[in-house]
């Protein structure tokens, strides 16, 4: 078997053998006279063999590439032979255009926290209408439990989930039930602890910072090889995994000045391994530049990135739904169904013009008969728009079942491809915290602490009535949760008893309802922006939403009727709670905090 390390600068490199094999001699790897900075050995070897790499005589350290980390982050890596994995079912090849996704945290999604557990509930995901899966990431990060954004080593599988083949049996269960599969990867930043790319060479920049740490190197001395980390452990995901398409982590921190910006290499590089897989594969980014380029294709001078998260929306949607106006809001609680008409029908809310919450013009102007809608993603909540709020409460916690359809209903009925947060369908309660599990007590303080500065100065500024978090006098609400205390990951554990009990039964079927009228319904998913048309009344608080000849007719008023002009009578295709038909005046009047959707 063939052992190589990228290591520029070191005098000597061996291969340490641990596990079962640690009284066997070291192998020493010999410069790899074809590429620069690289050694390599070929020694026998099976699967599950564990080893680490010394350079010039240092500790053992873990190899950057391995597929498997059994004892952590720092611990030594162990082989993974792919081709031994017994696959069952093919994947779907579910394309972008026309999907529903479903975002998913493994730790939380079942109360086992594993890829097997998570497994077993996939049937209901199905039985939604669901067509993707898409979880957070699944990297190993010190601990058990915790989001994954602090992960360690971008080609191997956290161990506590299941490790590699955990992750395939749950892609293979998953395409066994038509579904895709999206994982969340970081590029831009490697978590503080057990961090030991360094010592092998400069994978990291202090050209560029990052709110996170250091920055990765994509424009620096020695970026080649870093691009090729990352462009190699994306392609592994896809192939080895057979992972449908990936979501990249805050791409606007991917600092790089070079002529050809990595995520034009590697939309690129993903193109071409769907040509030859001859299946779909995509790209979703995470963005907050509001840069029609990220998605526009290569050939045009953009990244060729396939779709992004649009938070222009959810803001809109979410200020129209509580009234919140503190931080990144402020500008869309102005006039919250003004903005969100704006998302619905131009994509981007910032299009140049001025963020009150930057103190400067943001975003430029995206053309939808250019780039068709579905590259937007839409959704009334995300893992990051729960756990970043000081108490982690989702709409549910505060929204009437009705106001919870409505904001389903605008998702599911928009121009864009929905997705939903794990338990959002049946008006989850559960709350969605920030938690970690930091072994060093110093990194696990300053975890702690640079929360409760984030949440004072996002909770600290205008109250709308969703928030509910107050301070005591030392400036730090004292139930905001400690992110290092396990009971923390707990309380965010889905619990699927409420599902049999109202109104959470009844969400569950509106959103069935919902997501097999966008499949059954072709405007649904028409891209033409001239099919999507909006009207509403800022004061009165209605919305109507025209997708074709289809009509959804929103209520977000909780103590008034809407009288809606919408025309003869059609059909009801949909209502909650029930269905309403307009008048031989043509207006329908919509009770409190209710929608419609309406066929001709």
């Amino acid at each position: 078997m063939l052992f190589e390390v990228w290591a520029p600068d070191a005098g000597r490199v061996a291969l340490q053998w641990a596990g079962d094999r640690a009284a066997e001699p070291a192998v020493p790897l010999a410069r790899d006279t074809g590429r620069d900075g690289w050694w390599r050995a070929e020694t026998p070897a099976r699967d599950g063999d564990r080893y680490a790499f010394r350079l010039d005589g240092g500790p053992p350290l873990p190899d950057p590439r391995a597929a498997r980390l059994p004892e952590g982050p720092s611990g030594p890596g162990a082989v993974v032979e792919h081709d031994r994995f017994g696959w069952r079912h093919p994947s779907p090849g579910r394309p972008l255009p026309g999907a529903v996704l479903y975002e998913l945290h493994i730790g939380t999604f079942t109360p086992e926290g594993t890829f097997d557990a998570a497994a077993a509930q996939l049937r209901h995901l199905a039985d939604l209408g669901i067509t993707h899966v898409s979880l957070m990431p699944v990297c190993p990060f010190p601990g058990t439990h915790g989001w994954g954004y602090d992960g360690i080593a971008p080609w191997a599988v956290h161990e506590p989930y299941g490790g590699p083949d955990g992750l395939k049996r749950f892609v293979d269960a998953a395409h066994g039930h038509g579904l895709g599969v999206v994982l969340d990867v970081v590029h831009n930043h490697l978590g503080p602890a057990g961090n030991h790319l360094p010592a092998f060479g400069p994978y990291f920049t202090d050209t560029h910072h990052t709110p996170w740490g250091a920055a990765v190197n994509l424009d620096a001395p020695g970026s080649d090889e870093v691009r090729g980390y990352l462009l190699g452990s994306a392609l592994s995901w896809l192939r080895d995994y057979r992972i449908d398409g990936l979501r990249l982590d805050a791409v606007h921190a991917l600092h790089d000045n070079s002529a050809r910006h990595f995520l034009a290499e590697l939309s690129e590089a993903v193109d071409a391994l769907a040509d030859r897989l001859r299946r779909p594969l995509f790209l979703i980014a995470e963005s907050d530049l509001n840069d029609p380029r990220g998605i526009a294709p290569r050939a045009a001078g953009g990244q060729g990135l396939h779709a992004q998260w649009n938070d222009d929306f959810h803001h809109a949607l979410h200020t129209a739904l509580t009234g919140e106006s503190q931080g990144y809001y402020a500008d869309f609680a102005r006039a919250p169904l003004a903005a969100l008409a704006k998302t619905l029908t131009g994509g981007y809310f910032h299009d140049g013009t001025h963020s009150s919450f930057r103190g400067r013009a943001h975003g430029a102007p995206l053309d939808l008969h250019v780039t068709p809608a579905y590259r937007l993603l839409a959704y009334s909540q995300t893992h990051d728009q729960i756990g970043n709020r000081a108490l982690g409460d989702r709409l549910a916690a505060a929204l009437s079942p009705g106001l919870l359809a409505c904001a389903a209903a605008v998702v599911l009925c928009s121009p864009f491809t929905p997705m939903l947060f794990m338990g959002e369908e049946w008006g989850a309660r559960t709350p969605w915290q920030y938690f970690t599990d930091h072994t060093d007590p110093e990194l696990a303080e300053a975890v702690r602490a640079g929360r409760r500065r984030e949440f004072a100065s996002h909770d600290r500024g205008e109250q709308g009535p969703f928030q509910g978090v107050e301070e005591s006098g030392a400036g730090v609400a004292d139930d905001w949760p400690d992110p290092q205390d396990p009971a923390t990951r707990d309380r965010c554990v889905l619990d699927r008893s409420a599902l049999s009990a109202a109104p959470h039964a009844a969400l569950w079927e509106w959103h069935r309802t919902l997501i097999a009228l966008r499949h059954e319904q072709p405007a649904l998913t028409d891209p033409d922006p001239a099919a999507t048309h909006v009207a509403f009344d800022e004061r009165a608080r209605w919305l109507l939403l025209d997708r074709g000849p289809l009509r959804i007719a929103v209520n977000l008023a909780e103590d008034a009727t809407a009288a809606i002009a919408v025309g003869p009578a059609g059909r009801v295709l949909a209502a909650w709670p029930e269905p309403q038909l307009p008048g031989d005046d043509g207006l329908l009047r919509l009770p409190p905090a209710s929608v419609v959707v309406l066929g001709p």
